[in-house]
């Protein structure tokens, strides 16, 4: 049986656990491997952060599994930690390069950024789904890190606060732009991933599958498809302007379309076949999606 994960409130008990020195801010540390590296006596143990995490290597040996294939990470990159999520500590020293940003939710409390972080979607996403730099893009991160530490090694003042904050936010927005970037250069790989989601929601609804199983999830096309939901999702909205959801209801309602066609059934059979387990659901959702009721568009089919 696993270990239960331990549990860090604060920075920097963390950095104490890991052998590392105490930030001068209790809110935010860089860490440089460069000049100290982690003790692994606590190699392999699992640990749940109550705080964000950011990792910078500035290159890697290999390569490093990407959705349903594997690309080529030695440009570097950016991996991702939310609160709440675990990390565990590796016994690789090659593994601990580059830097690590760890920075408190407390630390913009009361600012902007306390409500607009949960917009940036990266911190959902899988170790898999990490943000693959190429060298111009390295060095813009890398000028941002440096920033982050001419600031932390300055004496506190009053405009402290502000000048973290700021910094962090825009290593946020550099992180969203490269990302976008990512899903429109990985286009191979994506525009796969978007033809396996199609096939999965074309069988379920083609195979009435959804009688028994109810109606497709983001979440169960995200498990399908060996992605994290959220990635899913801000992948989809990139490339196509839709979100997993609304692709769900397309394929839904285009089905939907083509069992009117059958005289045979009605719109509660559709309904049901479609996986809904109330027809006004159905009929509501249809409306919605396409300006007329159901029972308006089968008599568009059939007007005599």
């Amino acid at each position: 049986m696993q270990e239960q994960p331990v549990v860090f409130d604060n920075i920097s008990a963390l950095m104490e656990r890991i052998g590392l020195r105490s930030p001068p801010h209790p809110l935010v540390a860089l860490v440089n491997y460069d000049e100290k590296k982690p003790c692994l006596v606590e190699a392999g143990s699992r640990f749940l952060l109550h705080f964000y995490k950011i990792a910078f290597k500035l290159r890697f040996n290999g390569k490093a599994k990407y959705g349903p294939g594997s690309y080529d990470f030695r440009d570097g990159g950016l991996a991702f930690v939310g609160p709440n999520q675990i990390v565990e500590l590796s016994d690789d020293l090659d593994e601990h390069e580059g830097y690590a940003l760890y920075f408190h939710p407390d630390l913009f409390f009361r600012h902007p950024l306390a409500s607009r972080i949960h917009g940036y979607g990266f911190f959902s996403y899988s170790v898999q789904e990490a943000l693959f730099l190429s060298e111009q893009e390295k060095n813009v991160i890398q000028s941002v890190f440096e920033s982050i530490a001419t600031e932390l090694k300055n004496r506190t003042d009053q405009f402290s606060l502000d000048v973290l904050v700021s910094q962090i936010e825009l290593l946020l927005h550099h992180c969203n732009r490269f990302y976008n970037r990512q899903f429109l250069t990985r286009h191979v790989v994506h525009h796969n991933l978007i033809d396996q989601m199609n096939a999965f929601l074309m069988e379920r609804f083609g195979k009435q599958e959804a009688l028994v199983s109810g109606l497709p999830t983001p979440r169960e096309i995200a498990e399908k498809l060996n992605v994290s939901q959220r990635y899913l999702s801000d992948m989809l909205k990139s490339l196509t302007g839709l979100t997993a959801q609304q692709h769900i209801h397309l394929q839904m309602i285009e089905k939907a379309k083509e069992m009117f066609g059958t005289a045979s059934l009605t719109t509660a059979d559709v309904a049901y076949a479609l996986g809904f387990e109330h027809p006004q659901s159905f009929n509501k959702l249809f409306k919605q999606k396409t300006g007329l009721s159901p029972a308006a568009f089968r008599k568009l089919l059939n007007p005599n």
